[in-house]
């Protein structure tokens, strides 16, 4: 959690400093994909501020209102910025983009736009090597390859922070690109065109970043490898004849909430119940540490069309 927060961090004052640069460059070269860029940087500043208060939100213990605890903050925030870079970010980018392609030429300060836009792909550059860290960081501690990690992981500080990050740089090439265009060929038409494809990639990461982070904030269950794993907790236990439906929901980055209804061997007594709900709480902790609410009911099968479908889950 510490290393996520200054990770935050680290992109907030980062990307504050870049916007800065970025609008005056921009206003002052009178380049269009500057300026496309000066949103960018924006919109990811804004959005750092979403994530840190994401995490102090998150942080927060239960209550009666919440009994499962706060840690869903994390995601709605992080939809919440996925939010700010299509509409502040993607919408600006592709609308000043079209402005320039349609409109006439201005007068481009070459030298101060190549200048600014130097200064940002340093500055991006670090902050992107930073998230890739921390992500390299997180995957090894969760034994996963990078690319699974992003995929997969839960905690959606640093998967953000390196979408945005990619983008960034990506971002700035594209600007270059546009602005040496510009001054070879003297068409300005390169200028607004790299505004509209900067604008294109900020959606298609903004809809990447809501469609992960969807799935948590409506209930995804836990990993496909760590349902097994409670399964094989379960089933193992001569205890118990058979699992009949095993529920789980992601109830913060990294903390699960469990429901498992099992058909015990009828020879239980009340005391030998109790027992074996205490031992399979604790192992079932001990397999998935994310595992944070377990609720067992050891009753026979009700229904068992909707037990079977919960049995697969």
């Amino acid at each position: 959690m510490q290393e996520s927060r200054k990770t935050v961090y680290f992109a907030l004052v980062a990307n504050a400093a870049i916007a800065v640069a970025k609008a005056v460059g921009g206003l002052v070269s009178g380049s269009t994909a500057l300026l496309a860029e000066a949103a960018h940087s924006v919109a990811d500043t804004t959005n750092q501020v979403f994530l840190l208060v994401s995490i102090s939100f998150g942080e927060r213990r239960p209550d009666a209102d919440h009994p499962f605890g706060y840690g869903k903050e994390r995601f709605f925030w992080a939809f919440m910025a996925a939010v700010g870079i299509f509409v502040a970010g993607a919408g600006f980018s592709i609308f000043e983009g079209l402005r320039a392609i349609l409109g006439e030429a201005e007068e481009t300060d070459y030298l101060v736009a190549y200048a600014v836009l130097g200064f940002a792909f340093v500055a991006e550059g670090i902050a992107l090597l930073r998230a890739v860290r921390q992500t390299r960081a997180e995957a090894r501690e969760q034994d996963r390859s990078i690319p699974g990690h992003v995929r997969h992981g839960r905690d959606p500080t640093t998967k953000t922070v390196l979408f945005e990050d990619t983008a960034a740089v990506t971002g700035v090439v594209l600007a270059i690109a546009g602005v040496a265009l510009h001054q070879v060929t003297g068409n300005h038409v390169f200028d607004g065109i790299a505004a509209v494809l900067i604008g294109v990639l900020l959606a298609v990461a903004a809809i990447g970043l809501g469609h992960d982070t969807k799935g948590l904030l409506i209930g995804e269950s836990a990993l496909p490898e760590e349902r097994e794993a409670m399964r094989e907790v379960i089933e193992r236990r001569p205890e118990v004849d058979r699992l009949v439906e095993l529920l789980t929901m992601t109830t913060g980055p990294s903390s699960l909430l469990v429901a498992a209804r099992l058909d015990l061997a009828n020879d239980l007594r009340g005391d030998d119940v109790e027992r074996v709900s205490s031992e399979l709480d604790r192992e079932l902790r001990e397999a998935v540490p994310s595992v944070n609410e377990v609720f067992l009911d050891p009753t026979p099968d009700r229904d068992s069309g909707r037990a079977e479908f919960g049995a697969e889950r």
